[in-house]
């Protein structure tokens, strides 16, 4: 959890493809981005993820993409859900079209249409079909894999995609490096007070032009974004670990205990200690 919420992933293949089953707990996982594709395939319970300030449910059994560079986060309605999760290197993939960059790829499941209900079947039951072979633990499993996310990446493409003219594809290269450098900073220094004028020197812009940057490109102002960021350390916290609640607040960057208090309730609709007493071996034996 103490890292920057720029991911990076280990490939199964030289083709740029990673594929892994996670367990996420639950409750609030914050803001996050990556240079990679991402399939998100439900195995269990529901999950509510937000993508661009919109939520979309991902009920179990179904699927959903988030595209490269997008900044998202999630919810997990159940104790754990599982996952079955895929990101893919747009770049390794120009070895089968060229062009592929230009290709913007939007399937969430609320939003498809009876006309393409069959494609977005079809593309589940391939998923599920990676779950068949992670379990059986075959020797070929990579190679099988590998095989069957490639068609389900062209199966995307074919039905799930539109293509944007260069230039287009590339308006918006400035302000999505500026998102990526405020995700970074907070991950690397939340536990540090951060003001807004740290942050704003540290792109170089006014605190009033930052201000409504962030807004209006992450929908929440940047000292909400600071807080989630926070708590969703203190949330892992109470669950692993027996520190007592105020330290866990002033250790992750909260030196005002009405405020942490009250931030928590709103983020999880519970207090810190009703989260501790959930988890505790007591509570659940």
């Amino acid at each position: 959890m103490d890292k920057a919420y720029y991911e990076t992933f280990k490939e199964i293949s030289s083709s740029g493809i990673n594929l892994s089953y996670q367990t996420a707990p639950g409750g609030y996982h914050p803001l996050h981005w990556h240079e990679e594709l991402e399939i998100l395939y439900a195995l269990n319970g529901d999950t509510d993820i937000t993508v661009n300030n919109q939520k979309y449910p991902l009920p179990k059994k179904q699927f959903m993409v988030v595209e490269s560079c997008q900044v998202h986060s999630s919810y997990t309605h159940n104790t754990a859900s599982m996952f079955l999760c895929i990101h893919i290197s747009k770049k390794q993939m120009q070895q089968y079209l060229s062009e592929i960059e230009l290709y913007q790829i939007r399937c969430y499941p609320q939003e498809i249409s009876d006309e393409d209900f069959p494609q977005y079947l079809a593309i589940c039951q391939l998923l599920e079909s990676l779950t068949r072979l992670y379990i059986e633990n075959a020797p070929i499993f990579e190679m099988e894999a590998q095989g069957i996310i490639l068609q389900v990446l062209a199966h995307l493409l074919r039905y799930f995609s539109t293509r944007k003219a260069p230039s287009l594809a590339s308006a918006d290269v400035l302000t999505t490096e500026r998102i990526r450098q405020v995700i970074s900073y907070v991950g690397e220094r939340f536990r540090d007070p951060i003001s807004l004028q740290d942050i704003s020197d540290h792109l170089g812009l006014s605190r009033e032009y930052f201000c409504r940057f962030f807004k209006k490109n992450m929908g929440i102002s940047f000292l909400n974004y600071l807080n989630e960021i926070r708590l969703t350390h203190i949330y892992q916290d109470l669950i692993n670990t027996d520190t007592p609640i105020s330290e866990l607040a002033e250790q992750n960057g909260f030196t005002n205990q009405k405020l942490f208090n009250k931030s928590f309730r709103e983020l999880y609709g519970c207090t810190p200690s009703s989260v501790r007493k959930s988890y505790s071996p007591d509570q659940n034996s």
